[in-house]
């Protein structure tokens, strides 16, 4: 079990080292906010490792309230996306 738990840590770690990297270089504002939502994915899954580990529940309200910002961040990036596209249409 334990060997389990520290490939799927060494897997969120490579994930979350590949997230920041797009984060840095990511060309467009969509690429940055599309790698930070993945980036809090990835820290939601660290501390559902850590649970599992640790064998506890104490984290579960940290879970959910991440879930609620990953989830508010991404809608409302959609939306200012969404909005300014539409912008750039009623100009041609």
């Amino acid at each position: 079990m334990t060997v389990v738990l520290l490939v799927c840590a060494a897997i969120l770690l490579a994930a979350a080292v590949c997230t920041v990297a797009r984060m840095t270089m990511g060309p467009t504002l969509l690429d940055r906010a599309v790698a930070l939502d993945m980036f809090v994915a990835i820290g939601i899954c660290a501390l559902g490792l850590e649970a599992a580990l640790n064998r506890h529940t104490h984290t579960l309200p940290i879970l959910l309230v991440l879930t609620l910002l990953g989830f508010v961040g991404s809608v409302s990036v959609a939306r200012f996306t969404r909005g300014s596209d539409d912008i750039d249409a009623e100009r041609s």
